[in-house]
């Protein structure tokens, strides 16, 4: 029975001693293995007393080549001290209440207790009393003089302009120019000794993915270092005309406005300017102004503390593709001329409403806010070239640039955009093609803009508009004279012509909307 027994497990404790006595050899050999790790490789890695059987040979794979992510550590350190803190303070106008005589018992003559408060009310001025707004932001050294360079929001209107450095000096500092335009300011304080000046890069070969980060003072965390990409160039975010931003994900708050946004080598290559959020707070929209444009206008605001720019005098909009298959064009590019402002450079060259400016000075017109920003740059007093498109034939009109004054808007939007329309005057030629009679006149329209004003108003492309406000009009310009009487928010009345059929339709110009940086 015995012997039977160990017959029938002689097998089993055979099995048993080898495994065991294999695991006894290299005991973390077989059980772990690291990722991508071959078998015969973790057996020979193993401190083990036995040697693993080289086994067969994979065949090579190629590691893909990554790149290490950038260290802005010793970017940072090196440049912190170039950065700067800057609070400003507002004294607001003081509130004009009327005066009345103090009522019994509450600090008036009659009040026993009048002796007691009349001494605070001399100390702290006649209440109530409005506090000064203060505000922060940040700038960037220019030059060791003292030159600083920052936002025009951060400075502009303020009583009192301090400049905080690293090593937490502080200095008042007196505003040399600035242009509200750009949003761009420059500062300047008196120090004590030598700083240390930022180097300005070029902003025209910063590439979409590039590597760049930001030093600032967001919420008034001095010299917070954030981190992040490109995300898109020439970004237009409704500003102004002047409009090109650098569009990046690092991280820009409350108090960044004014500070630098650097490359790899430790150059300014933005002025970060302004965020897109609902909640106040970074959501990784962030956009800078490029540093080249601030070099362009950097020798005259320290000059003449402003921006003198070139003026055409054209309200322009942009060439839909709805009105570039009207006007009978290739591809949708160029400014739509909506009007021409008498006496001005464009009227004096011949400009008239309905041209499509291709070209200016040389430089081609792709889209409509490409055309302020080239004019801008002009110089005052310059005769340059016009090319134009007029019925589906380019001309080229010579035009002497003229002086923007003041405030005065630039090359800016025409009146019919803002009801989300485009029209054209009605010519012989286009009411053949729609099958009325040619010596009817008006305004045929070219264009909706879905869920604008005309819209919502179901005006139709092909319409043709005969009155506004029961005052006829025979072309573009009656129309934008006729609309741009008419105040915001108020009901506009058209007689319109659709097929056979006359009707009239309201609809109402928009209240203007303004934005605050």
């Amino acid at each position: 029975m015995r012997s039977s027994l160990r017959s029938a497990w002689a097998p089993a404790l055979l099995f048993l001693a080898l495994f065991l006595g294999s695991a006894s050899i290299a005991p973390s050999a077989q059980a772990i293995r690291f990722w991508g790790e071959e078998e015969g490789q973790a057996a020979a890695d193993s401190d083990g007393a036995g040697e693993a059987k080289p086994s067969a040979a994979a065949p090579a794979v190629a590691a893909p080549a990554i790149a290490a992510l950038p260290n802005f550590a010793d970017l940072a350190e090196q440049l912190s001290p170039s950065v700067v803190n800057i609070s400003t303070s507002i004294t607001p106008e003081p509130a004009q209440a009327p005066r009345q005589r103090p009522p019994r018992g509450f600090g008036g003559q009659g009040d026993p207790y009048h002796e007691f408060w009349e001494p605070f009310e001399r100390f702290f001025g006649p209440m109530p009393r409005q506090r000064p707004q203060r505000s922060l932001g940040s700038g960037f050294i220019l030059n060791r003089e003292g030159l600083i360079l920052t936002n025009n929001h951060v400075v502009e209107g303020a009583d009192e302009i301090v400049v905080q450095l690293a090593d937490e000096r502080e200095y008042q500092a007196e505003l040399v120019g600035r242009d509200a335009k750009t949003d761009i300011a420059v500062i300047k304080i008196k120090p004590d000794e030598d700083l240390q000046p930022v180097t300005l890069g070029n902003s025209d070969t910063l590439r979409v993915g590039d590597w760049i980060f930001a030093i600032g003072n967001p919420f008034g965390l001095q010299h917070t270092v954030t981190a992040g990409i490109v995300s898109a160039k020439s970004r237009f975010i409704g500003q102004g005309s002047y409009d090109d931003f650098i569009q990046t994900d690092a991280a820009i708050n409350p108090g960044n406005s004014g500070g630098p946004l650097l490359n790899l080598k430790g150059e300014v290559v933005g002025i970060n300017s302004a965020i897109y959020s609902r909640s106040g707070g970074n959501i990784g929209i962030g956009f800078a102004i490029p540093i080249n444009l601030a070099k362009e206008l950097l020798p005259q605001l320290r000059e003449k503390g402003k921006v003198t720019r070139g003026w055409l005098g054209v309200y322009i909009q942009k060439v839909t593709p709805e009105i570039a298959e009207s006007l009978g064009l290739a591809d949708a590019h160029g400014a739509l001329v909506a009007d021409v402002m008498d006496d001005t450079p464009a009227s004096n060259a011949g400009v008239e409403v309905g041209d499509v400016i291709v070209e200016f000075d040389g430089h081609a017109i792709k889209e409509s806010n490409d055309l302020p920003a080239i004019v801008a740059r002009t110089a005052v007093g310059k005769t340059t070239t016009l090319k134009i498109i007029r019925g589906e034939k380019t001309q080229t009109l010579p035009v002497t640039i003229g002086e923007l004054e003041g405030d005065e808007p630039a090359e800016t939007t025409g009146p019919t955009e803002e009801l989300g329309l485009a029209v054209q005057t009605l010519t012989p030629e286009i009411a053949e093609s729609l099958g009325i009679d040619p010596d009817v006149k008006g305004v045929v329209v070219a264009g909706v803009e879905p869920g604008s004003a005309a819209d919502q108003a179901r005006l139709q492309r092909g319409d043709i508009i005969l009155e506004v406000n029961r005052s006829t009009v025979e072309n573009d310009r009656d129309f934008a004279n006729a609309v741009r009487k008419i105040k915001p928010e108020k009901t506009i009345l058209l007689l319109i012509r659709r097929g056979n059929n006359t009707i009239f339709i309201t609809l109402k110009r928009p209240q203007a909307e303004s934005s605050e940086d």
